[in-house]
């Protein structure tokens, strides 16, 4: 079984009143799932079926609960999307079960860097929106594929749900099709992310801007590196003057105003995430 990752969205937090006093570094944990595999189970006789090794359907939903998104196997049943749910599935594909040029199980790492890539890509091409939209949505992919047991039966089938956090040990009920969502004015006053106070403080707690918030996230910033991990002390001074002009621009006094800077962890920026997040009040 693969190791999954998950993508805390929370890291170093540089915060700062106006343009005056130290700044106060802090963390905390509130992590977001980057993917996930999932199938459904066999006959419960424990009888090998061909039921469980046919393909999902694209446009299928499911009542989800985060706990699921970072197992390796998922038996829910669909239910009608009319009814109320958590995922739905935007794309169903066919596993690559070949590494230079010889057959791979479907927890191997070169099937699961397929999905990896995949799904996110999906993602994007379905809610629409600009890259900083989408960073800072509460709007996520989670991916799913049949066990290995299942692979080695013939099932080569992986999806990809679309999943949106209300916090960070729930999701949000989702109603119609959220295909095109962060290309509608205002996607981000619901699906956004905000937090319960200024993030690094002890109220703070991530949740999607429809919910009751003090603080948003209204800017990313793309952090310069490559595979390896430039430091807390590099990545932390990175983005600080900029976040800081970028607040004053959309403060209504330009001399008094707070902000907060963001920046990855090293285990974030080694599942991908690059970039850091700009806060103020709002």
């Amino acid at each position: 079984m693969t190791a999954r990752l998950l993508l805390g969205l929370v890291a170093g937090v540089v915060l700062l009143a106006g343009c005056s006093g130290d700044p106060t570094p802090s963390s905390t944990a509130s992590a977001t799932p980057s993917h996930a595999t999932a199938s459904t189970d066999s006959d419960p006789e424990g009888i090998a079926t061909t039921a469980d090794l046919v393909a999902p359907l694209t446009g299928a939903c499911y009542r989800l609960t985060t706990a699921e998104l970072t197992r390796p196997t998922n038996n829910r049943e669909p239910v009608p999307c009319g009814s109320s749910h958590t995922s739905r599935t935007i794309y169903v594909g066919q596993l690559t079960q070949v590494a230079n040029g010889r057959p791979a199980s479907v927890d191997s790492t070169d099937v699961q860097r397929q999905l990896a890539r995949t799904c996110p890509a999906k993602l994007a091409a379905y809610v629409g929106g600009s890259r900083t939209a989408r960073e800072l949505s509460r709007i996520h992919v989670v991916w799913f594929s049949p066990t290995v047991d299942e692979g080695d039966r013939g099932a080569n089938w992986f999806r990809c749900d679309v999943v949106a956090f209300a916090r960070a040990e729930s999701l949000m009920p989702l109603t119609g099709s959220l295909e095109g969502v962060l290309d509608r004015p205002g996607a981000l006053d619901t699906y956004g992310l905000c937090g319960t106070a200024a993030p690094g403080t002890s109220g703070f707690v991530r949740v999607a801007c429809s919910r009751r918030h003090s603080w948003r996230a209204f800017s990313t910033l793309a952090l310069r590196g490559g595979t390896t991990y430039p430091g807390m002390k590099a990545v932390r001074g990175a983005g600080d003057t900029t976040c800081k002009d970028r607040a004053r621009a959309r403060a209504s006094n330009a001399l008094k105003f707070s902000y907060g800077w963001e920046w990855p962890t090293a285990e974030q920026w080694s599942a991908g995430q690059h970039y850091g997040y700009c806060w103020a009040p709002g």
